[in-house]
């Protein structure tokens, strides 16, 4: 079955099995490898993506319900010109160790990130708490994750403040 979808921005068309798990179709055929298998019974987080915006467990989603919507996998958050602002907190901030959790984390966290600017850290660690880590420990991840929402808003403060500027025929 020839499926369409949006992937990590591109246009994408796939052929294969409906019932084909997006975490195989990921891994296999699209080559896409950031995103990590744990269970494959959508209780570790390890293969979390976006789906339309909304964390879900790539383990538990056929390929063939991502017909015609978005999905952005941990390869999608980086810039051409480096690691996102979560990225890179959690490499600043020792929020990664072994690698397993990470895409999951990132992923989760960017999803929070998206519908907040200033998320508590109730809410951040209920966005992150369908991922399991063992190796980092969950306090240097919501730290990383904090700081991850500082940085969007200074982006988003430089962004409007030169918006505002232009609009006023001005210039930085």
């Amino acid at each position: 079955m020839k499926v369409q979808l949006v992937l990590n921005g591109k246009r994408t068309t796939v052929d294969m099995p409906p019932l084909m798990r997006l975490i195989d179709a990921l891994r296999g055929p699209l080559g896409l490898t950031g995103t990590k298998e744990g269970c494959g019974e959508g209780e570790c987080g390890s293969c979390t993506v976006l789906l339309d915006d909304e964390p879900v467990n790539a383990c538990l989603v056929a390929i063939g319900q991502c017909e015609g919507r978005t999905v952005v996998t941990v390869e999608g958050l980086g810039a051409e010109d480096g690691l996102s602002p979560v990225q890179q907190c959690l490499v600043d901030h020792g929020g990664a160790q072994c690698g397993i959790c990470s895409p999951g984390v990132l992923i989760s966290a960017e999803a929070l990130l998206r519908r907040t600017s200033y998320p508590t850290t109730k809410q951040i660690r209920d966005a992150i708490s369908g991922n399991l880590c063992r190796c980092t420990g969950y306090e240097r991840i919501v730290q990383s994750v904090a700081e991850a929402a500082k940085k969007h808003r200074e982006v988003d403060e430089t962004a409007w403040g030169a918006e505002e500027i232009a609009r006023k025929g001005g210039s930085l």
